[in-house]
């Protein structure tokens, strides 16, 4: 009897203990091409950085996101507060305003610090670059120099830039062309951004609109 009574009273006990287990909903997984995070600019308090320095200017302007470089072989570069990825594509559209064509600007994925992170960059003259920044280190991946390829828009026509960072697989594209592709598995995560720097002549003028970051 007591053996039937300390059996009955484990049963009541478990049976208790399931009743108060909840079942927790299970997060689904972004869809492919469903949007994380988007930006128009038209919120100045979006979590851009605003900058007014000796060496250039960042700021919300003319609906877009504005990036002057004021020192020759100068990069300014900024990241979204609170917008990190592992796997991302990242797409924005890029005006130059003014300044020499031979200049450098795209996007940024996978920002540690400002000395770790890839970047994905045209020039207003016609060529494109895919590298990272390693420890400080400037280096391209998979290329020795940046490169020309005419479906790059010159001079003052707008562009529009992609880049894929999917597991140790970079792709950049330009005006929905692939120009160029690496592996590389140095970071895995990190922020999104953009960039823009000048190489002899200081001057470059760059306006950003319609930032947006998908699940790849």
């Amino acid at each position: 009897m007591v053996a039937q009574r300390a059996l009955l009273t484990s049963l009541i006990s478990l049976a208790l203990l399931l009743a108060c287990q909840v079942t927790l909903p299970i997060e689904p997984a972004p869809a492919s091409g469903e949007i994380l995070f988007q930006d128009d600019f038209s919120n100045r308090d979006s979590g851009w950085p605003r900058l007014a320095a000796p060496v250039g200017i960042m700021d919300y302007d003319r609906g877009g996101y504005r990036m002057l470089v004021s020192e020759p072989h100068y990069n300014l570069w900024a990241t979204p507060t609170g917008q990190e990825f592992r796997d991302s594509r990242i797409e924005v559209n890029t005006l130059r305003l003014a300044g020499p064509r031979e200049n450098r600007f795209g996007l940024i994925c996978r920002y540690r610090d400002e000395q770790n992170f890839y970047f994905f960059v045209i020039s207003s003259d016609g060529y494109y670059g895919l590298g990272k920044m390693s420890q400080g280190r400037a280096a391209l991946l998979g290329q020795e120099q940046m490169r020309y390829n005419e479906v790059i828009r010159q001079k003052d026509a707008p562009n529009h830039l992609r880049a894929d960072c999917v597991m140790d697989t970079l792709v950049f594209y330009v005006n929905d062309a692939p120009l160029a592709m690496a592996q590389d598995g140095e970071f895995s995560e990190g922020g999104v951004g953009l960039i823009v720097g000048a190489f002899d002549e200081a001057g470059v003028d760059i306006l950003f609109d319609d930032f947006m970051v998908l699940n790849p």
